[in-house]
């Protein structure tokens, strides 16, 4: 088997791994960023992480905190194959000799070309999941507010907030193909996906490498046991959201925003709009179950793939 089938296959187990530990987190991630900003004197939908599980429990039991998993979980085999292909072939450039090893800086280079390269497969997976995820809390927010007022802007200027219902994630990319510009529309949110994706991926990459080789102590990190890869991975996934976290909200809220009367013409007016009604806070939103999660799914995510990938060779 040669190293692309090998970084194609432990890929794939792995993301499957990060998946199914850190999807509910993600969950409550997404309906946090992507609520409307509430009338003056309204509380908000979900006053907080705490408020968010429990109100999705209440409203759709367990299954909720899984909804739009099917989109990722039926891509994640390409979304991971490209990922650690990438890295893999950007580390075999990057390598004097074969077989000898990169430095945290050059695992950090690698790590930024393999997340230009993901950008393309997580941009129409994300706005596929982000629908189906944010929809109850914009639907919560339309009844309760039926006319919204844009972010920042005067009461003269209001819009009135439509959600709609998806059945499903082959439903939201119906519906994205037939009214919002076909396969371009799916590419919404692109630019705020590479403005998370290139960096991210560099620091989670790089501080991987750095806290193993820290915890190997000039050792041969192969050879560390699987409780230090499960600490180097859940530090790296710290590392990615710390990182890049507000470009996630942004992201969020422009594949959520209403395609038909948009709130935001695009990353950097998303990123003033969020910005002058909320603050830097607003930028933020979300990111305690995002490091939540960040911990336990990238530390399965790296140790699946560090297993496999050993296994086989």
């Amino acid at each position: 088997m040669g190293d692309v089938a090998k970084d194609l296959t432990a890929g794939t187990l792995a993301g499957g791994a990060q998946l199914l530990v850190g999807h509910p987190f993600d969950t409550i991630k997404v309906k946090l960023q992507s609520q409307p900003v509430p009338p003056p004197g309204q509380p908000p939908v979900y006053a907080g992480a705490i408020d968010a599980v429990k109100k999705t429990l209440a409203a759709e039991g367990v299954r909720g905190l899984y909804k739009g998993m099917g989109a990722p979980l039926a891509t994640v085999a390409v979304f991971n194959a490209v990922l650690f292909t990438a890295r893999g072939q950007m580390e075999a450039l990057l390598r004097e000799r074969p077989g000898s090893s990169l430095s945290a800086g050059q695992q950090m280079v690698a790590g930024a070309g393999a997340g230009v390269a993901v950008s393309f497969v997580a941009c129409p997976t994300e706005l596929v999941k982000c629908r189906l995820q944010a929809q109850s809390a914009l639907a919560a927010a339309a009844e309760g507010a039926p006319v919204l007022a844009t972010a920042g802007a005067s009461a003269a200027t209001t819009t009135t907030v439509v959600p709609i219902k998806y059945n499903g994630p082959i439903d939201v990319a119906r519906h994205v193909l037939r009214s919002e510009g076909g396969v371009l529309g799916l590419f919404k949110g692109l630019t705020p996906t590479f403005l998370r994706e290139v960096p991210g991926n560099a620091a989670m990459f790089g501080a991987y490498e750095a806290t193993k080789q820290a915890i190997a102590g000039g050792r041969d990190t192969s050879q560390l046991g699987r409780g230090s890869l499960l600490t180097a991975g859940g530090i790296a996934g710290a590392v990615f959201w710390v990182t890049v976290y507000p470009t996630d909200v942004i992201k969020s809220v422009i594949q959520v925003d209403n395609h038909s009367n948009p709130k935001y013409s695009g990353t950097i007016d998303a990123f003033r709009q969020v910005y002058s009604a909320e603050g830097v806070k607003g930028l933020y939103r979300g990111f305690g179950p995002a490091m939540a999660r960040s911990v336990p799914a990238n530390a399965a995510c790296f140790l699946a793939y560090e297993i496999i990938r050993s296994s086989l060779g």
